[in-house]
């Protein structure tokens, strides 16, 4: 049963209902995305030097001001101030030249001094001094992170397709409090990486269930503009985080204020009928009893008369029944099943393709970023603001011209940034990288969205978790190279820019062979899905196919729907008038009208 256009519309369609429930799932992409970014205020390496030590100068230079301290104690150069400091072999007076060549470098004895943190007072790299040796801490706790998010969204994919949309939010949301609150009172570096580890899975899950929530709620016509609002949530979230950052001045308190907002989303977990689970997802599993619930408390709410002959409850509950009698027990499927397939295959592992080019290249695009001051906050705001300009660019545009074309274009677009920035840059003015860089991380963003929702229409709502789970993870594995270029400190990042340059150029010719989703109906099974095939790329020019009379011009009047629902209802009229005959009433009626034609007679 099509679930767009045979039960959205008998359920009052997209109306208040829907916008209400599409509003409250909007608003947990804003502590999502203040948990998720605040991983790079946590391990952000501020500008530090070592400190002093008397004990390595001479007696007589220990009554030094502190400026005159550092100018003797730290060498001249800026990399090497960082991990070292002067240890002087004299004790006693001599010649500036003597005392010059009578001195070693040693690394730091008594600690560093730290430049601004981010807005923070500190965080985890000045609370444990992750620098220098320790240095390789850092990218190691970013790298686990990002694998705790790629655990979470296979494993927890998964069981969006068998525990439901909605139940998996909930357990994803109760171990995101629990290990969020566990961080906050983290004792070493070591837990604070595994708690972070398991921290992020659960968000993974927080993320990707109310993901699906929200796509399965909406009809063909508003899929697109819920979701990119969904995606300007979150970029309001990204933005108030340096503000919430300054406010609360430690990392343990930012984490701490961080995981009660995500404590306050548990209240959704109380409310079945503010926040219910996919009916969409209810009746692709055979679980026709709470579809039924669900569906009639979403006609309620968008004020649809359940008295009307037409669009009345039982209608439409009967017609459920009579397609899917047979079928009452659940049945689940698993992402294996995509294997065997050949459209559905094709069409995720194009999109995953596209999915880690686009996550992967912008790290690549930000690295020109790093000579503009404020250091941290001048890219932090550039990678966020044109996050939100891709979602508005995204909004405008695919539901124009198509998933395809704008997909293709946006990845056209990074694909050439890259080539001319490999291969031009320095030859160009600073301004002209700047903006070529800045229109590269625009489309890069527009390429991973666009190819994250695309997914979710082609793969059927029967496995639509762990699909779009295993897109989602093979985005953050394009993620993950940022970190592990950092652990060698970026030795191959030009290879890897072309790289990911060369892998942009080549997925334009898969994005060929995608099909076009705009304004379809969401596939439910299997077959739906395998059915959403590529169009032609020219029109047949062959004329013996044309009809001799040319069709009539569609009426404006003209809705299959009315005639499809007048069918079941002469059918459930007719169904009433053979209610006499059935055995046991039959000689009762029988009897009746003879006893008429001997009255008659």
């Amino acid at each position: 049963m099509d679930f767009d256009s045979q039960v959205v519309p008998r359920t009052g369609g997209f109306g208040r209902h829907n916008w209400r429930l599409a509003a409250i799932t909007w608003v947990p992409n804003i502590v999502l995305a203040l948990s998720f970014y605040s991983e790079l205020f946590f391990t952000w390496v501020p500008t530090h030097e070592c400190r002093p030590d008397v004990e390595l100068l001479p007696a007589w230079l220990h009554n030094l001001t502190v400026e005159a301290l550092r100018n003797v104690s730290l060498p001249v150069k800026e990399e090497l101030r960082r991990c070292q400091l002067y240890r002087y072999g004299a004790s006693i007076e001599g010649t500036a030249e003597e005392l010059l060549n009578n001195r070693s470098l040693v690394p730091c004895t008594r600690g560093w001094d730290y430049g601004a943190v981010a807005g923070l007072d500190n965080n985890v790299v000045t609370k444990w001094n992750l620098v220098c040796h320790n240095s390789w801490k850092v990218p190691l706790e970013q790298i686990s992170y990002t694998v705790g998010w790629i655990a979470g969204y296979l494993a927890l994919g998964f069981a969006c397709d068998r525990l439901g949309r909605r139940t998996t939010f909930v357990v994803s949301l109760v171990l995101a409090v629990l290990f969020g609150f566990g961080v906050a009172v983290s004792l070493d570096p070591i837990m604070f990486l595994l708690l972070r580890v398991f921290q992020g899975m659960a968000l993974a899950g927080v993320f990707l269930s109310i993901y699906i929530i929200r796509l399965e709620l909406c009809d063909p016509p508003h899929r697109l503009m819920i979701t990119m609002i969904g995606g300007l949530f979150a970029v309001a979230g990204q933005l108030l985080l340096p503000a919430l950052a300054v406010l609360c001045r430690d990392w343990r308190i930012l984490q701490g204020v961080i995981t009660f907002l995500l404590l306050l989303l548990t209240l959704y977990g109380c409310f079945p009928i503010w926040f219910p689970e996919s009916a969409r997802w209810l009746l692709s599993t055979c679980q026709f009893e709470k579809c039924k619930k669900v569906l009639q408390s979403f006609a309620e709410g968008n004020g649809e008369n359940l008295e009307d002959e037409l669009y009345s409850q039982d209608h439409l509950f009967s017609e459920i029944d009579s397609l899917y009698e047979g079928r009452s027990q659940v049945r689940y499927h698993v992402i294996c099943e995509v294997v065997n397939t050949r459209v559905i295959w094709r069409n995720s592992l194009i999109l995953g393709f596209t999915t880690f080019i686009g996550s992967g290249v912008q790290h690549c695009f930000t690295q020109n970023l790093f000579n503009y001051h404020p250091e941290f906050y001048f890219r932090y705001f550039i990678r966020s603001t044109m996050g939100g300009v891709s979602c508005i660019a995204l909004c405008l545009t695919a539901n124009r011209l198509g998933r395809r074309a704008v997909l293709l274009i946006s990845t056209i677009v990074t694909g050439v940034t890259s080539l001319l920035l490999l291969a031009l840059t320095q030859y160009l003015f600073p301004e002209i990288v700047l903006a070529l860089s800045v229109v590269g991380i625009l489309a890069s963003h527009a390429v991973a969205m666009l190819s994250i929702f695309f997914a979710s229409e082609v793969i059927p709502t029967v496995v639509r978790g762990a699909g779009i789970g295993l897109i989602m993870a093979v985005g953050f594995v394009g993620r993950a190279a940022a970190p592990i270029m950092d652990i060698h400190n970026n030795d191959g990042f030009f290879l890897r820019h072309v790289v990911f340059a060369s892998f942009a150029v080549l997925s334009v010719l898969c994005i060929m062979l995608l099909p076009e989703t705009k304004r379809k109906n969401l596939p439910e099974g299997i077959k739906d899905g395998e059915n959403l095939r590529r169009p032609s790329m020219f029109h047949s020019r062959n004329m013996a196919g044309v009809p001799l009379l040319s069709p009539s011009k569609k009426r404006s009047d003209y809705n299959p729907e009315n005639y499809s629902l007048l069918m079941t209802t002469t059918k459930k009229m007719l169904s009433r008038e053979k209610m006499p005959f059935v055995a046991g009433q039959y000689t009762k009626v029988q009897s009746d009208e003879n006893q008429d034609m001997k009255e008659d007679s």
